[in-house]
């Protein structure tokens, strides 16, 4: 939208206050990210100690690597039309139950085949819930922080991986692998009631839908919306919510070229990221370092993802999130480089490996707080979401590309070479998305997002 909305109600919520009601919604979605990240990174942590333990080669992971991400993209793309379809809250709960259950299952996996599937399993859940809390995050912000929001609740996705890890390299030795999928089932299903009791629903959807139960109404008159005009009982067109198809919106009134870029960008990403993350602690093993070792310079690689978005969050804010996001990929070309062709001393490849996160998943939370500010209201979920689901595609052949060369007698570190030139991809598609070819229909580029 320009600027001129369609309804007061529409108005209020685009210029919305930050206050508590907020700030609960951005943690709370900020929390399940953390346990959604700690998931997808557990069967990296697992993979070293399984080869032991199965007496199997690490490249044998990659069927399980690969269906994990299968099942993140089935999860995305299905949880972008429900999400905007059936309300936000329904869909991150239901991805709480999903993590749970199957992460506990995989403890008592016992073969490389059951733990494929015990994985995309697991994997639905991952990947419904990253959409919808985006979703639900920037329903709750206002346009001119929706960028900023979003990566710092997406920030708790590597922050959970890295303190995950931190926690696995001290019980791993004690409590076997098992372990690793114990606390990757029992803290979603903990967040569950919080999450039920607490987060609330989008505003749009309650609006839309007519929910006028007390706590429907007080949270819309925190958001400056009169529960008694007909704002909450009106037609749809009072607010931006999906009519119709959403998934042919994406197309339509300018947005295809937005959205084939998008799907571009977040496939060459996240096949960057996932190549990493679910491969380093497997390489970093084949180079020296115990299991416990390598799990815990991995997570390195998660903190500085965490942590890029104290840095990324206010330059994005000033400098704009287009800008600050190529010079984040074009950085992330360099250190992976070093990484992968240093042969660095323990010491240096420490601190070089959580650059390189800062770099590759801050790369990534970017990205989503781009796409977020990119779409309007009414097809945010289904944007976001299929945007998550297509780059899926990236991290299923990520993995797999990592296994396959592995096979091919590639040198372990170098198979992180790959990664810089999806990072160029995408910093590629972050410029295009800046011409005006690539702008919808009446809105503006948005050159501070």
């Amino acid at each position: 939208m320009s600027g001129a909305y369609a309804s007061a109600a529409e108005t209020a919520l685009e210029g919305q206050r930050i206050g508590s009601l907020q700030i609960r919604v951005a943690i709370l979605c900020a929390l399940a990210q953390g346990f959604d990240g700690y998931d997808i990174s557990s069967i990296g942590m697992a993979a070293p100690s399984l080869s032991h333990a199965w007496n199997v080669t690490p490249a044998a992971f990659a069927s399980a690597f690969v269906m994990s991400n299968v099942g993140v993209m089935v999860g995305a793309l299905a949880s972008g039309p429900a999400g905007d379809r059936l309300g936000r809250k329904p869909v991150i709960l239901t991805s709480l139950l999903f993590l749970g259950v199957f992460s506990l299952a995989s403890a008592y996996a016992g073969s490389i085949a059951m733990l494929a599937f015990l994985r995309f399993m697991t994997g639905i859940g991952i990947g419904a819930l990253m959409p919808s809390t985006v979703a639900l995050t920037s329903d709750y912000a206002p346009a001119r922080l929706r960028a900023t929001m979003t990566m710092w609740v997406f920030a708790g996705n590597p922050l959970g991986g890295f303190l995950g890890g931190q926690l696995i390299a001290a019980l791993l030795p004690m409590f076997g692998w098992q372990v690793i999928f114990y606390i990757g089932g029992a803290l979603p299903l903990l967040l569950f009631p919080v999450l039920l009791i607490w987060l609330p629903e989008s505003p749009r959807f309650m609006l839309a839908h007519g929910r006028r139960s007390p706590a429907a109404l007080r949270i819309l008159a925190r958001l400056g919306i009169d529960p008694g005009t007909t704002a909450v009982v009106g037609p749809v067109q009072h607010v931006d919510v999906a009519r119709g198809n959403p998934v042919t919106a994406l197309f339509s009134n300018g947005y295809a070229l937005r959205t084939v870029l998008f799907w571009i960008m977040f496939f060459a990403s996240l096949l960057s990221l996932y190549l990493i993350g679910f491969w380093l602690p497997t390489v970093l093993h084949l180079e020296g370092l115990s299991p416990a070792d390598a799990v815990f310079a991995s997570s390195l690689y998660s903190a500085g993802g965490a942590l890029s978005v104290l840095l990324l969050g206010p330059m994005a804010t000033t400098l704009g999130t287009d800008r600050v996001l190529t010079a984040c990929l074009a950085c992330g070309i360099v250190v992976i480089a070093a990484v992968a062709l240093g042969n660095l001393p323990y010491l240096v490849l420490l601190p070089t490996i959580f650059v390189m996160g800062v770099c590759v998943v801050g790369g990534q939370l970017g990205a989503n707080g781009l796409s977020a500010a990119k779409y309007p209201a009414r097809i945010r979920n289904t944007g976001v979401g299929w945007a998550l689901g297509i780059g899926r595609l990236g991290g299923i052949v990520g993995p797999g590309l990592g296994g396959f060369l592995l096979a091919q007698g590639w040198q372990a570190p170098h198979i992180l070479l790959c990664a810089c030139l999806t990072a160029a991809i995408a910093a590629i598609c972050v410029v295009l998305l800046q011409l005006p070819a690539a702008q919808a229909d009446n809105e503006p580029a948005l050159r501070r997002t």
